[in-house]
């Protein structure tokens, strides 16, 4: 079981920024191919008032900050210089989380991702680099609207772009659900209740969506390896390949976010593992691997992962880039 991808987070929602430049962002770079890192996901397209690139398409439906520089051209740039792949991201526009959302606010969602996959397409579709798509949008469960929402942008971005892969990171409507979205209402489902969801959602959206990656953070550590194995016969079933979304920061803190214990990473790339899932992606090296992140702790959890690979590649390596 093998980390081979991670999130950029460079439009952060709910963590720190860590005001990095093209010329930090290509050392941090270097220190993701040296521990195996072949794949990088921009996260989101946008979020709040800020962009990742000047889209005509999110810049037309409201005030929006001109970025300095195209992050999606830099992160196309650095994914190419060290052979990696590039996933391009899709963008959260409603207010609220997928949950609440009436039948209008999926069909708007759905009509300004179709336009903003076009622009990214157009823009950027002949980098070498681009090798996918990320479909933004986190669901838990079979909510009315949530298979739409990924068939119908799934469909889209595959049919534009010669069938390039897309990818969706769901969340477990686990015990630790409520906490993470800040819901007190957030559902909670067994993994027979869970299975019960995705069968339904895999069925309707295979050939729409490729690949599956699970957060892991929102179950016990106890019953990951239940809820993994569960989605992996699902994912099988539908001919959709499941990676786990291995969350690198720690959830169990009393503040949002430390680098996770090495021991509960350990402990979730076992459980994977156990579940039959060969490659995972990671939330987020940069902040919480990386050696190079705002958190000391972060280049520790980066020195323990790969000792445990194997792979020569330390912290200590790559402090002098910075």
């Amino acid at each position: 079981m093998r980390i081979t991808g991670t999130f950029l987070d460079e439009i952060s929602f709910d963590i720190p920024h860590q005001n990095w430049g093209r010329e930090e962002w290509d050392c941090d770079f270097r220190a993701m191919k040296a521990m195996g890192i072949r794949r990088v996901i921009l996260i989101r397209a946008a979020a709040g008032n800020f962009m990742t690139f000047p889209s005509k398409t999110i810049g037309s439906r409201g005030t929006f900050h001109r970025p300095p520089e195209d992050l999606v051209e830099m992160f196309l740039d650095l994914a190419e210089k060290y052979e990696m792949e590039f996933f391009a991201p899709t963008w959260h526009s409603q207010p609220g989380n997928c949950i609440d959302w009436s039948k209008a606010q999926y069909r708007e969602e759905i009509a300004v991702n179709r336009e903003l996959l076009d622009e990214l397409q157009e823009r950027y579709g002949r980098r070498r680099a681009f090798k996918g798509w990320y479909l933004t949008h986190e669901v838990c469960s079979n909510q009315p609207g949530t298979v739409e929402l990924f068939r119908e942008l799934g469909s889209h971005a595959k049919k534009i772009s010669g069938g390039k892969p897309t990818l969706i990171s769901p969340y477990f409507a686990g015990v630790k659900a409520a906490a993470a979205t800040l819901d007190v209402n957030a559902p909670v489902l067994t993994p027979e209740a869970h299975a019960a969801h995705w069968n339904e959602i895999f069925k309707a959206i295979s050939g729409a969506v490729d690949i599956v990656a699970f957060q892991d953070g929102h179950v016990g550590y106890a019953e990951l390896e239940t809820y993994l194995a569960v989605t992996r016969n699902l994912a099988d079933r539908y001919g959709i390949l499941c990676w786990s979304n291995i969350e690198s920061f720690d959830r169990d803190m009393p503040w949002r976010f430390p680098p996770i214990k090495w021991e509960k990473f350990l402990w979730k790339l076992e459980s994977a593992e156990a579940a039959g899932i060969t490659e995972g992606i990671t939330f987020e090296f940069s902040h919480f691997m990386s050696p190079h992140s705002m958190y000391p702790s972060a280049a520790r959890l980066y020195d323990q992962y790969c000792r445990w690979c194997a792979l020569p590649a330390r912290s200590r390596m790559f402090r002098d880039d910075f």
